[in-house]
C-alpha cells in the first residue's frame, strides 16, 4: 500500500505536510479515500490548543469529509465500496484518506459535489439544532444573524429561510454582506449600531438572534429582540465571552438560550441523522466553498482563527 499525503499538527500553534502510511480500517470501519475536507473553526482552535478538548500529539487534524468509500473493515455494515459518501470524524479529515466508523457514514445527494458535501455537516447540524430545536422558530418569523459571512452565518441563512424565515445579516466587510445577501438575507448590514438596524428593519424588534460571535455585539443584539424574542448563543468567533445584562433578558420576557450542537449529537445519535438527513433536504444549494490544496492548511487555519476569511472553505487532497 502506498503512503498519503496529511496535515499533521505536531506542536499547537502550527501545522505541516507529511507523508505518512494510511489508516487501516478496524472492525465496524470504513477507509475513505478523501475528496474534500471542510475546514471548521473548531478546527482552528484544536490546532492552536485553544479548544476545550487537547488532542494528543502528533494528531491529524480535520473533522468532516466527502469522498468515496475505499474498503470496509471486519464487519462493517455501511455503504458499498464505491459510494460517495459524507462522514464527520474525530479528526484524520486533512489526508488523503480517513478511517471512520462505517455506520457514521452518508451517501452524499446527487446533486452536491464533494466541496459542498464536505462542508455541509457541522454548520447546516448547528444551525438547523440551533433554529428549530432550541429557537422554537417558526415560518413568519425574524432572524438577525451575526457573524453571516462565515461558515455558520451562510448556513442559518440558507436554513432560516427554508424554514420560512426573514433573515437580517450582520456581517463585518462588504463582501461578507454580498455572500450574506446571495445566500438569501433579505438585508445585510454592518456591525455597527445593530439594535437601531434590526429594529427599523423588523418594525420593532427580531424574533431571534443567532450569534457564534460573541464580543461587543452581544449586548446591542439582545436590546435588539422584541417581546419574547430569544437569543441563541453559538459560540464565540471573536475570541471573547461576553456578559449580558441580565436586566435586559428580564424586559420584554426575552430568552438567552445555549446551542452546543456538537456534544448533543454524539449523545444523541439517532436524532443527529434524522437532523443531518432534514437539513440535506431542506438545503439543496448550499453556499459554494472555496477550495484549496492541502499545502495551504497553514495559511487558511491562521486565517480562520483571526476572522479573515469569508464563506466556506475546502482542502483538496
Amino acid at each position: 500500500m502506498g503512503r498519503m499525503r496529511a496535515v499533521v499538527c505536531e506542536e499547537f500553534g502550527s501545522v505541516v505536510v507529511r507523508e505518512q502510511d494510511p489508516p487501516e480500517p478496524g472492525p465496524g470501519q470504513a477507509l475513505v479515500d478523501v475528496a474534500a475536507a471542510g475546514v471548521n473553526y473548531v478546527d482552528a482552535l484544536l490546532v492552536h490548543g485553544r479548544y476545550q478538548i487537547k488532542p494528543p500529539l502528533p494528531y491529524v487534524p480535520g473533522t468532516e469529509v466527502a469522498g468515496t468509500v475505499a474498503a470496509l473493515g471486519p464487519g462493517a455494515d455501511g455503504p458499498a465500496v464505491g459510494t460517495r459518501v459524507l462522514v464527520g470524524c474525530f479528526g484524520g479529515g486533512f489526508a488523503s484518506q480517513v478511517a471512520v466508523p462505517a455506520s457514521a457514514l452518508v451517501p452524499i445527494p446527487d446533486h452536491l459535489d464533494a466541496p459542498r458535501a464536505a462542508t455541509f455537516l457541522q454548520s447546516h447540524c448547528t444551525a438547523l439544532f440551533a433554529l428549530r430545536e432550541r429557537g422554537g422558530l417558526a415560518s413568519g418569523e425574524t432572524v438577525m444573524v451575526l457573524g453571516a459571512g462565515g461558515g455558520v452565518g451562510l448556513a442559518t441563512i440558507k436554513v432560516a429561510t427554508a424554514l420560512g424565515a426573514r433573515v437580517l445579516a450582520v456581517a463585518s466587510t462588504p463582501d461578507k454582506r454580498e455572500l450574506a445577501l446571495a445566500a438569501g438575507a433579505e438585508a445585510a448590514v454592518g456591525p455597527d449600531d445593530v439594535k437601531t438596524s434590526a429594529r427599523e428593519w423588523s418594525q420593532g424588534g427580531v424574533d431571534l438572534v443567532v450569534d457564534p460571535v460573541g464580543g461587543a455585539l452581544a449586548d446591542p443584539s439582545l436590546r435588539a429582540l422584541r417581546e419574547g424574542g430569544r437569543y441563541l448563543v453559538i459560540g464565540f468567533a471573536s475570541g471573547e465571552i461576553p456578559s449580558l445584562p441580565l436586566n435586559q433578558v428580564l424586559l420584554r420576557n426575552r430568552t438567552v438560550v445555549g446551542v452546543d450542537w456538537g456534544a448533543w449529537s454524539l449523545t444523541h445519535q439517532a436524532e443527529q441523522r434524522a437532523l443531518l438527513d432534514t437539513a440535506l433536504d431542506l438545503v439543496t444549494d448550499p453556499v459554494a466553498p472555496r477550495t484549496h490544496p492541502l499545502d495551504a492548511a497553514p495559511t487558511v487555519l491562521d486565517d480562520l482563527l483571526h476572522r479573515r476569511t469569508a464563506g466556506k472553505i475546502a482542502l483538496i487532497p
